[in-house]
């Protein structure tokens, strides 16, 4: 997998049946369409060593998840991950024990944390299963998929000019 064709991967990371945890993989799945050349985009659980799999090789990850750190639903989360901690009571929500948080410092301490990690966290208002996404987190998805848009036009720019 650490063959990567383009440098920029994005993950859309939860479990499609627990109500606002499918918002990662949900506005990834819709990011395909926008793929093409310019990056890959990859649903995953949020198991944190096939992350540092995926993630393997790239120079740009943008990791895309629901968020529970008591803000309001729908409010979207930017960590620039390359220079700072992700919190990670913000990203509890994973029911594996390495989730997104402890890959990515887990990677970090191990010197493989590609040049640039950006996680996105929707926060999310219910994690029930079998249900859907509740009316803030579906609004906050579309806004999401225009800014990761945004995210990758910057990181492909950054590249360009050999930041």
């Amino acid at each position: 997998m650490s063959m990567q064709k383009h440098t920029t991967v994005v993950i859309g990371v939860g479990n499609p049946d627990r109500g606002d945890d499918a918002v990662g993989p949900l506005v990834a799945s819709s990011l395909k369409k926008h793929a093409g050349e310019k990056f890959t985009v990859i649903e995953q659980a949020g198991e944190g060593l096939a992350l540092m799999e995926i993630w393997e090789g790239a120079d740009a990850v943008i990791i895309l998840d629901a968020a529970l750190s008591g803000g309001p639903a729908g409010a979207i989360h930017r960590i620039d991950a390359t220079t700072e901690s992700v919190p990670k009571d913000c990203f509890r929500c994973s029911t594996h024990a390495l989730g997104v948080a402890e890959a990515i410092e887990l990677a970090r301490a191990l010197g493989q944390l590609p040049r640039r990690v950006i996680v996105y966290g929707i926060e999310g208002e219910s994690f029930e299963a079998g249900a859907g996404l509740s009316a803030a987190v579906e609004s906050a998805a579309l806004e999401l998929e225009a800014l990761v848009l945004q995210e990758i036009e910057t990181a492909e720019h950054a590249v360009a000019l050999g930041d």
